[in-house]
């Protein structure tokens, strides 16, 4: 069964991928050549979108040959495995069937023994369902969404690899086979990121969600080497097993002698922080909104940013022992869930908010991750990725609707052409600004209590961040639906045009609305009570009563979050529906705040001054004066080429006249006698 669950996905993409060969094969039987007769369409769809917001994938092109074949046998393949998922789930979780499949040995070099396995505990499991459940709806909801594009069953075998990726991360039993995922998740996205990659800015945006990614995975890597080097074994056991033998010894790092176990994790987390999309390697995430709505939703629910959190739930026994380094991850976290937030107030594009949303809850889970509180950091990540997923879909089905617009305001009023739609998304804004009863409710609000009630130096700091990141998440959450479903229409051509999305699209966001209410009650014993210890057993290290103390934190600690969630609700209705003037009023009053924002703190701007231009810098400097100056000046232009000079006159001697040869041998006889007469020979 687990072997299914992992691998019916790649049997997906494997199949995909062989009929997009055959259709682009069909469509040019001459070899490897672009549809060109549509390039001045595609031109303007991407000038389109990027000056006005548009999610344009409409090209003037026949479907690839089988594209309902390809998506209809990816998507039964992953509704399987997500209906095998739930199964494992009660079976691992409830019946403590934990299992351990060796499938065959992968690397043997010396020390380095690797076998490829799939473990199963409580943590796999919940990924499992997390993982299969959203992808299976994401490509159900794909059939519809992508029903104008050519060529669906390359997107449909993009989908299913980033799904097969992230479960070999996720059942991953040593830290080889888990940075194997790692990439692979990596590189799904970079393919589906630049999905349309005729748009220069989906190209821009892959790249730059590839070399961001780099960096925390050159740190990620480090930390594996560091691992192997003081244990002498990445299998997770082994790890777990050996690692009180290293509290208190340390490593000479570049001139400081560090504690062995916080520098490794340190340089896990940095591998994290990029994955995951925390403070200063975030900012590819916003720039990922550039591939279709659905890869949105399962990079930002399911897949890539949930990997981070994952990792470091894995190996909480290590991050048990290095509290220096819980501190840091607590930071981290609490950081990002208020910039984020603070971003999120004023972006426009409707898919921008809730990527802005995505990074401040990451942040969220970090700071249960710090506190010590790994299952809540979890719980938060299983029901973010309902209420998560919900709104990138319904949001999908608003910019359907309206005909591909993304901009918040030039909708207004869609409650009354598309109810449906506007029903779920409400839903998932209760859900996600932790309405009571809401699944988000449950999960959140742990969250800000195990900070409160936590030892970490940076308890207080990641407690009030997350409080304040509340009331703006709910702030900005439903100032997309105001302005949204809201007010007057403002492009009233698109919104006398807008209808409900197909059948494909509405079944998935009706699932997910209803998991946004009962993935939290239900298993918040599971995830924040005392039924913590029996259902993750090994899978997970807990601080020693952190949960039993945030039981028994004030009630009006515990009501916080609820009060700021109203607060938040209260001004958006007061700024959008009440007194919609203000808004403008204040961002005139105060344009450096509103351009500061808006900007998104300029780190764009700051990492390119700081590492961008440096690096082109020297890059041009190496090529022009390292490469072009001293390699060819003084090789292939300079003795390379006066060696040839030479070659070439003297070649010029060579004219096959015996004459000249006998002229030669006797001006040489000359010269010899003239030496041995007056020169040394004659001495």
């Amino acid at each position: 069964m687990i072997e299914a669950i992992v691998f019916l996905p790649l049997v997906g993409a494997i199949l995909a991928g062989l009929i997009s060969l055959v259709g682009a094969r069909g469509r040019n039987p001459g070899g490897d050549t672009v549809d060109h007769h549509d390039a001045h369409g595609d031109a303007h769809a991407a000038t389109a979108h990027d000056s006005h917001g548009h999610d344009d994938h409409h090209i003037s092109e026949p479907p690839a040959a089988g594209s309902r074949a390809a998506e209809l046998i990816t998507t039964i393949l992953l509704i399987v495995s997500a209906g095998l998922s739930w199964v494992v789930l009660v079976d691992v979780g409830f019946m403590h069937h934990d299992a351990r499949i060796t499938l065959l040995s992968w690397i043997n070099s010396g020390d380095l023994q690797i076998a490829w396995s799939l473990r199963v505990d409580t943590l796999t499991a919940v990924m499992l369902v997390v993982v299969n459940t959203v992808s299976a709806l994401v490509h159900f909801y794909s059939i519809g969404y992508m029903d104008e594009d050519p060529n669906c069953p390359r997107f449909f075998g993009y989908l299913s690899l980033f799904t097969f990726a992230m479960l070999m991360l996720v059942t991953s039993d040593n830290l080889v086979q888990m940075f194997f995922g790692w990439e692979g998740v990596g590189l799904a996205s970079y393919l589906l990121i630049g999905f349309w990659y005729r748009k220069p800015s989906a190209n821009a945006a892959a790249i730059k969600a590839f070399v961001v990614n780099r960096i925390g995975d050159f740190g990620f890597s480090l930390g594996i080497f560091a691992v192997f080097m003081l244990i002498g074994s990445i299998d997770f056991d082994t790890i777990f097993s050996a690692a009180p033998g290293l509290t208190g010894k340390t490593v000479h790092f570049l001139a400081w002698d560090v504690n062995a176990l916080t520098l490794i994790c340190l340089l896990l987390f940095m591998g994290a922080m990029g994955k995951s999309a925390q403070f200063l390697l975030h900012t590819w995430l916003p720039d990922a909104m550039e591939g279709p709505t659905p890869v949105s939703a399962l990079i930002h629910a399911a897949t890539m940013v949930t990997a981070g959190v994952f990792m470091v739930a894995r190996l909480s026994p290590l991050f048990e022992l290095a509290p220096d380094a819980q501190a840091f991850v607590m930071f981290i976290g609490a950081t990002t869930a208020f910039f984020a937030a603070t971003i999120g107030l004023v972006q426009n594009d409707i898919k921008r908010i809730i990527a802005y949303s995505t990074c401040s809850q990451l942040g969220y889970m970090f700071v249960a991750m710090g506190a010590g509180a790994y299952s809540v950091g979890m719980f938060h990540l299983f029901t973010h990725a309902f209420f998560k997923a919900l709104l990138f879909l319904g949001s999908g089905s608003v910019i359907y609707a309206m005909h591909h617009e993304q901009d918040i305001r030039n909708m207004g009023g869609l409650k009354d052409r598309i109810p449906y739609t506007y029903f779920v998304m409400v839903i998932g804004t209760l859900s996600l600004t932790g309405f009571p009863l809401m699944a988000g409710y449950f999960s959140k609000d742990a969250v800000i209590e195990s900070a409160y009630v936590s030892h970490n130096p940076f308890a207080y700091y990641g407690f009030l961040m997350t409080v304040i990141a509340a009331g703006l998440t709910s702030f900005y959450s439903w100032r997309l639906i105001f302005k949204t479903f809201h007010g007057k229409p403002h492009d009233r051509a698109h919104y006398q045009a807008a209808k409900e999305s197909p059948i494909w699209m509405l079944i998935p966001i009706g699932v997910l609305a209803v998991g946004s209410i009962l993935a939290g009650f239900p298993f918040k014993e599971l995830f924040t009570g005392h039924g913590v210890e029996e259902f993750f057993r090994e899978s997970l290290k807990m601080r020693p009563h952190i949960i039993e103390d945030m039981h028994h934190i004030p009630e009006t600690i515990g009501f916080l979050p609820t009060a700021m969630m109203i607060g938040g609700f209260v001004m958006a209705w007061l700024f959008y529906i009440r007194r919609p003037y203000l808004p403008v009023q204040l961002a005139r009053e105060h344009q450096m705040l509103y351009q500061f924002l808006l900007n998104k703190w300029y780190f764009d701007e700051l990492l390119d001054l700081i590492v961008v231009r440096p690096t082109k810098w020297l890059g041009r400097f190496l090529w022009k004066k390292g490469d072009g100056f001293v390699i060819d000046g003084f090789g292939p232009d300079g003795v390379s080429a006066r060696v040839l000079d030479v070659t070439r006159n003297v070649v010029r001697l060579q004219t096959g006249y015996l004459y000249h040869y006998a002229f030669a041998m006797l001006m040489g006889v000359a010269g010899l006698i003239t030496w041995f007469m007056f020169g040394v020979g004659g001495q």
